[in-house]
């Protein structure tokens, strides 16, 4: 549905501590803050877990899979400390 060409929006509530409640309220635009900062974590999620942390049974077995089909390891980069997947070329 829309309004004025503009969709429908949908009011979604959370809890938080106390201290975090106090920094929001003196945010000007606490919504828009929001929405920013979640858009920009789902940007940054893992593309196995999906945010879980965790891979489920399955997905694990897959990436097991893949891993050792495509000659893939967990490193660590020397530049920044990250951990990264590295190709093995032997």
């Amino acid at each position: 549905m829309s309004y004025n060409g503009r969709h429908k929006e949908e009011v979604i509530t959370f809890k938080v501590e106390p201290h975090l409640a106090e920094i929001l309220k003196r945010m000007p635009n606490r919504s828009r803050f929001i929405r920013s900062a979640i858009l920009s974590s789902l940007d940054h999620l893992c593309p196995l877990c999906q945010g879980l942390g965790i891979l489920s049974p399955e997905q694990r077995g897959h990436w097991l899979e893949f891993i050792e089909r495509h000659g893939v390891r967990i490193s660590e980069c020397e530049e920044c400390g990250s951990v990264v997947l590295v190709r093995d070329m032997q």
